[in-house]
């Protein structure tokens, strides 16, 4: 018998191989080999399905990333790097999920919610780390923004940048961080 785990992980899946259309219970039940009474002794149809795929997704694609930062704590700099370093080694996998998030979040106004929240988390995030850099209030936001919208952006274009050219992307802009322009970091 699948996990509530394992349903929510093939729901990404489909998701992502598929977009929102293709998440039905019969792909996601021939996805585990499992049947639909295994999918119904965890979810209340595809609406409660729905709602715990979409706090799946917030959990595994924001706030462990998050958390993950944070592990070892330390200065500002170190946890933006390790926050980059998690998100670049997971990208290539993540990349087609998050299209498809934010494409379904174009037809649905639960996960349009979901996807602003999760953004919102993400910048607000780098924002405070960014602070914490102690450059100028006035450029916090602003670069906050800048950082998220070229991972977006490097995930929407045709064909998509690669982790290693996101990756020296990052260390341009981050080399604007306060900490760089005075030297000790």
């Amino acid at each position: 018998m699948a996990s509530k785990r394992d349903w929510l992980e093939a729901g990404l899946l489909v998701l992502s191989e598929g977009g929102a259309p293709a998440l039905t219970i019969e792909r996601l039940c021939a996805e585990l080999g499992l049947t639909k009474g295994s999918f119904y002794h965890h979810f209340k149809g595809m609406s409660g399905f729905k709602t715990d795929l979409l706090e799946h997704f917030e959990a595994e694609h924001t706030s462990r990333y998050i958390a993950g930062a944070e592990i070892g704590g330390g200065p500002a700099a170190t946890r933006l790097h390790r926050l980059m370093n998690l998100i670049l080694e997971d990208k290539g996998g993540n990349q087609e999920l998050e299209i498809a998030m934010r494409a379904w979040a174009l037809q649905d106004s639960e996960v349009q919610a979901l996807q602003q929240r999760v953004d919102r988390l993400r910048v607000d995030y780098v924002k405070s780390l960014w602070r914490e850099l102690g450059g100028p209030e006035a450029d916090v936001e602003p670069m906050a923004h800048l950082l998220y919208l070229v991972l977006v952006g490097a995930q929407q274009v045709v064909p998509p940048v690669v982790a290693e050219d996101l990756r020296e992307i990052y260390a341009l802009a981050l080399r604007l961080a306060p900490h760089h322009r005075r030297g000790n970091g």
